[in-house]
């Protein structure tokens, strides 16, 4: 790969780990832990984290993640062109039938991988130092890096900021690092030279479009707070507060019973997940000028791609003659897209191992042909917070394997905070017996004779 992706992005999260993810597929190379081949040096020492006492782990890993962020000053001088080159960079430059940009999707970043293509992200993570800003004092938060902010935004007035607090989930990070998610709501010099270069001649510019909302406080123009994220709690839950938000609260030390937050003032994309539709109109411009197509991959939620995708790797490898009989489910950042072709593997990519997934993992199951095998991949964010799926919870549905369902890479009785996770699922990846050449790309014409015949199991999905 040519380059890596500045300092001032957050590689522990989705949109970062995805490119690299599949960027390194394009090269012909696994997906190391965490993304950097480096870390793999750490190995042992998140076997030794992983038996000292919960508190500790939870100190490690609020150091370990938080460690990625960054002084203001660096955040208000981002290049957010220069980003964007960086982040192109990383793929081989060839020649494909088509370029996906959009939102961050780990069911998507399989689909690219089967269609061997790049993704270019819409969202990346800035992550802000954060030192005075209790995790459950939003209203601090809010306002505690406006300065800063304004100074991003002047200088890169393509972006809209979405400040993201979320004290359930992001707790132990939030003790030391802020998320700046930033959303482009034009391609710009360097997108745009990307797709030039290697996009064939009237080949496609698909956008892949979540159309997931938030309740949202608007700070400044392009400047968005939102209290909470996707997971566990509805968004409601974060504001109203209620016996579960209190208990939590009480068990984590924190005063009161619910988070005091600005007003939300409207209902925006999602920080991390939802797309920003500004840009759909500058790609359809910039498609017209050079001759591309454009197609549209509309869903409502991020999950709302994970049955799609999974059937369609159950087609193909069937196509192939492949057993097509084991479940390989994804958590978060933790998945490979090389892993799981060479493994013959049916990705179903979960966003976090919280109940609204649990529940659809069921409904997916229930929907179709059983599996012999079930391999569960659980991230782990360090906290056992609202709305988690309880480690009883997974072994139940691990029971629903013909032939034998297994924790991929995670301890159950360390679960939710294994920092050996991350390490242990690729090990875990690696014990899979089966082994497979990797397939020649699917292409679009395929993909779509596979929509064809079975539009309406997925009506949360739009091709467009």
């Amino acid at each position: 790969m040519a380059m890596g992706l500045p300092r001032e992005v957050a590689g522990f999260d989705s949109a970062s780990a995805m490119v690299v993810a599949l960027a390194r597929f394009l090269h012909g190379r696994d997906t190391p832990p965490l993304g950097k081949p480096a870390f793999r040096a750490l190995r042992p020492a998140a076997a030794v984290a992983a038996r000292l006492p919960v508190t500790t782990r939870q100190w490690i890993y609020s150091v370990f993640s938080g460690a990625e962020g960054r002084p203001e000053a660096d955040i208000a001088r981002i290049d957010a062109d220069a980003v964007a080159a960086a982040v192109a960079g990383l793929y081989p430059r060839r020649r494909y039938p088509a370029v996906v940009i959009g939102s961050s999707n780990g069911a998507l970043t399989h689909l690219c991988a089967a269609m061997g293509v790049p993704w270019l992200p819409q969202t990346l993570l800035l992550p802000v130092r954060q030192q005075h800003v209790p995790p459950d004092d939003p209203m601090r938060a809010a306002h505690a890096f406006d300065r800063t902010a304004r100074a991003l935004l002047d200088r890169n007035p393509a972006l809209v900021l979405h400040h993201m607090h979320d004290p359930n989930q992001d707790r132990l990070t939030l003790r030391r690092m802020a998320y700046f998610r930033v959303k482009r709501t034009r391609l710009g010099p360097a997108y745009e030279k990307f797709i030039t270069d290697v996009l064939e001649p009237g080949g496609t510019v698909l956008i892949a479009e979540c159309g997931q909302r938030w309740p949202t406080t608007r700070i400044g123009e392009r400047h968005l707070f939102q209290l909470g994220a996707v997971g566990g709690m509805p968004a409601e839950e974060y504001r109203d507060g209620g016996l579960r938000v209190a208990d939590y609260l009480r068990r984590y030390g924190a005063a009161g019973s619910r988070w005091q937050a600005p007003p939300a003032d409207a209902k925006s994309p999602e920080a991390e997940w939802g797309f920003e539709p500004a840009l759909r109109d500058d790609i359809t411009a910039y498609a017209d000028r050079h001759g591309f197509q454009t197609a549209r991959l509309v869903f409502d939620q991020p999950e709302d791609l994970s049955p799609l995708i999974a059937d369609l790797y159950r087609w193909w490898y069937r196509q192939r003659t492949l057993p097509a009989n084991r479940l390989l489910i994804d958590s978060f950042i933790l998945f490979d897209p090389r892993w799981t072709l060479l493994t013959g593997s049916v990705p179903y990519w979960t966003a976090f191992p919280v109940q609204p997934s649990l529940a659809g993992l069921r409904r997916y199951l229930d929907s179709g042909d059983d599996y012999d095998y079930l391999h569960l991949a659980l991230f782990c964010h360090g906290v056992d917070s609202v709305g988690i799926a309880t480690v009883e919870q997974w072994r139940e549905l691990l029971q629903r394997a013909r032939v034998a369902g297994a924790f991929a890479g995670v301890s159950p009785g360390r679960y939710p905070n294994d920092p050996y996770t991350f390490f242990g699922y690729q090990r875990a990846l690696r014990t899979i017996p089966d082994r497979h050449p990797l397939p020649r790309p699917l292409s679009l014409t395929a993909i779509a004779a596979f929509l064809r015949n079975a539009p309406d199991r997925y009506p949360r999905v739009e091709i467009a």
